[in-house]
């Protein structure tokens, strides 16, 4: 059995593709979307450890790698990956995925992510029920991407629509 869950998630924005992607770009300088991954691993762990006990959460996100934002004339991308620190202390990768932003209309965009999670490393047969894991890191994933839709869709703070 492979140690990593596929994942993803699609969120619908109520703003052209284009400006969209202007915002995605600033977002992505300003260190806001380092800023959403800590918040949803945070959360994420925190719902692993209501789930599965405290030994579950003992991890921490040690930091967000960003590549530059790649495009084509309808698709706007970022490689994320979110490092995390094991109870061993060890650095593992929790998340490689691509945060994608396409047109979905003439004034909608959808930005989705797509990827690898992979739970703490531990001794062989102590892992965690997968399904758990599973459902943990599609709140931590849903949630990220909530918090950066709302930032590209409206700047003021409004929430976005699930897709």
């Amino acid at each position: 059995m492979s140690d990593h869950i596929v994942i993803g998630d699609r969120v619908l924005l109520d703003t052209s593709f284009r400006t969209a992607r202007a915002r995605l770009e600033m977002l992505a300088k300003d260190g806001m979307l380092s800023w959403a991954s800590e918040v949803a691993y945070g959360e994420g762990i925190t719902s692993l450890v209501a789930a599965a006990g405290p030994a579950a959460g003992l991890t921490l996100l040690a930091q967000a790698h960003l590549d530059d934002l790649a495009e084509t004339h309808d698709c706007a991308h970022i490689p994320l990956r979110w490092e995390a620190i094991a109870a061993d202390g060890r650095l593992f990768t929790a998340l490689d995925a691509d945060l994608m932003l396409v047109p979905a209309g003439d004034q909608v965009a959808a930005l989705a992510l797509a990827g690898a999670y992979r739970p703490q490393p531990g001794p062989p047969g102590a892992g965690l029920d997968r399904t758990i894991v599973r459902d943990c890191a599609t709140a931590a994933i849903r949630n990220f991407l909530t918090r950066v839709a709302c930032l590209l869709a409206h700047p003021a703070g409004a929430t976005a629509r699930r897709a």
